[in-house]
């Protein structure tokens, strides 16, 4: 069971794997393959069950062994094909080997490391079950033992272990973000991650020069955590902010959820600020220091009640404008920024007064509403590029555009999900331990492998993976969504037809070169 874990982790799945990555995931792999016979020996000498004779074992064992050897040296021969198969769709340059040696190595320590934890709290459980002996008969001992054992280290764990790490965490990422940096311009309301928000965009000069028209100054404002205690309190003040600066005067107010360390994609809101001249004001409110997936496990909650408090201050007063005179409002946020964003309101909520749309990008897998609206797509439409009643109101969108884009007309409403099918933090899936997904199954996606395949357990581990490295590969795979997607999706939401097909190319090419070049754009951090 172990070798046959261990050969489909090496298979490949959404993300290119380095040696060290490979070596950790196929030692894992071993060892839940290793773990589940061990179970599955013990519970088939627990029922008694017939096993082989000594005669049998003394011919079994050797050829199993010799099959296990010629199974791992198939696999680790053919590493190298199936990790330059995913770098192939992503344009990446191909491997020169597979490092099936240091794959091994890396491998083999993790699994003596997995092994003597276990076999540590296995001891610590039978320690246990030994107290009970002198009372209780040995099996019910034994039970008693294991049970008050996983109790003893699920409440370590959670109580002590993660408490400390997350205080750990939290402290560390505070500093980062109170980080200064002295040649950046300073905003009035921001911390760190906020300054790479508000300092990077463009100015009405660069637009200008762009376009050739005269542009406004772009608004963009932001809010860090310790500007004051509560979320309320910090969307009014963002609130009085817009007020001063007169953002409600602009033709267009984006609300911004950013991720979890407070960082927002400059590549999400340049474009949009080009194709409005500058005529936009956007708004950021940050709610923790920790970068999305620790934000997600540690404090689930405090974004959403950041996006609401945001949502709801700024919603309540441009609903009291004469719609005649407020501009148009949309929703952004990348990641945990459009879980969040997504939850921030019902449309029970603006049904008097509805918004114009959103933009979201790289919804996580938890997205309840994006969940939902992908399980009920229309019939023949794929799992990573769906098609939901007919796209009046809420469409798809990847590196290909979207489908049916030009067949239905857009309703009232405008949302738009930009989604790579490579992106592991949107379509992984607890399903994939015992089941494939409907992404894995033809026709794929067209930055996802051909070769990929799908293995019990194997599989989620795989993905699991390729969660933490998703933005890790080139701009327009994974986790790193291009401004120039970016671009076609506001134009998608916000109904811009007065630039032409080669002025909205010529646009990308200045987006891209402004994105390969560090000119504005900082580190994703989050």
């Amino acid at each position: 069971m172990g070798v046959l874990f261990f050969a489909a982790s090496l298979t490949p799945s959404l993300i290119p794997r380095n040696q060290v990555v490979q070596g950790m995931l196929s030692g894992f792999a071993f060892g839940a393959g290793y773990g589940i016979g061990v179970v599955l020996r013990s519970v088939y000498r627990y029922l008694e069950l017939p096993g082989l004779s000594s005669g049998s074992l003394r011919v079994v064992r050797p050829v199993a062994i010799v099959a296990c050897l010629g199974l791992i040296t198939t696999a680790l021969y053919h590493v190298k094909t199936w990790q330059n198969s995913i770098r192939s769709v992503m344009n990446m340059e191909p491997l020169e080997t597979g490092y099936p040696l240091s794959v091994s190595v890396i491998a083999i320590i993790c699994f003596a490391i997995l092994l003597l934890i276990s076999r540590g709290l296995i001891l610590f459980g039978k320690m246990l079950a030994g107290k009970f002996y002198q009372r209780f008969p040995r099996r019910v001992s034994l039970v008693a033992g294991v049970v008050l054992a996983v109790f003893l280290i699920i409440t370590l764990t959670n109580g002590v272990l993660v408490e400390y790490t997350f205080r750990a965490l939290d402290r560390s990422f505070q500093q980062y973000d109170a980080l200064l940096e002295p040649d950046r311009p300073q905003p009035l309301i921001a911390e760190r991650a906020g300054r790479e928000f508000v300092a990077s965009g463009p100015t009405a000069a660069d637009i200008t020069a762009f376009t050739g028209q005269n542009a406004l100054e772009p608004i963009r404002l932001y809010a860090g955590l310790q500007v004051a205690d509560s979320p309320m309190e910090r969307a009014r003040l963002l609130l009085d902010e817009l007020i001063r600066v007169k953002a409600f005067d602009r033709s267009t107010l984006v609300i911004i959820t950013p991720t979890g360390t407070g960082w927002v994609d400059p590549s999400a809101m340049d474009g949009l600020e080009y194709l409005l001249h500058g005529d936009v004001a956007s708004v950021a409110l940050q709610y923790s220091y920790l970068n999305s997936p620790m934000s997600l496990v540690f404090q689930p909650e405090s974004g959403l009640e950041s996006a609401q408090a945001l949502f709801r201050t700024v919603y309540d007063y441009w609903k009291e404008l004469p719609a005649s005179q407020r501009p148009e409002l949309y929703l952004h946020g990348l990641s945990l920024g459009a879980f969040n964003s997504q939850r921030s309101f019902t449309f029970l909520d603006i049904l008097g007064d509805p918004i114009n749309g959103a933009v979201w990008s790289g919804p996580p897998f938890p997205s309840e509403l994006w969940r939902s609206l992908t399980n009920n797509r229309e019939a023949g439409s794929t799992e990573w590029l769906p098609v939901f009643e007919d796209g009046r109101f809420v469409r798809f969108m990847n590196q290909d555009g979207m489908p049916n884009a030009k067949d239905v007309p857009w309703g009232d409403l405008r949302f738009v999900y930009l989604q790579y099918a490579s992106d592991a933090i949107t379509f992984f899936e607890k399903g994939l331990l015992y089941q494939e997904a409907d992404w894995m199954k033809k026709p794929r996606g067209p930055d996802v492998s051909p070769l990929l395949k799908w293995y019990p357990v194997v599989s989620m581990l795989q993905i699991l993976i390729d969660m933490p490295l998703s933005d890790t590969v080139p701009m327009g795979y994974g986790h790193v969504y291009a401004p120039g997607h970016y671009l076609n999706a506001w134009i998608e939401v916000t109904g811009i037809d007065s630039w032409l097909p080669e002025q909205i190319d010529a646009l990308k090419v200045l987006l891209l070169k402004k994105s390969e070049g560090g000119e504005g754009y900082e580190s994703r951090g989050g």
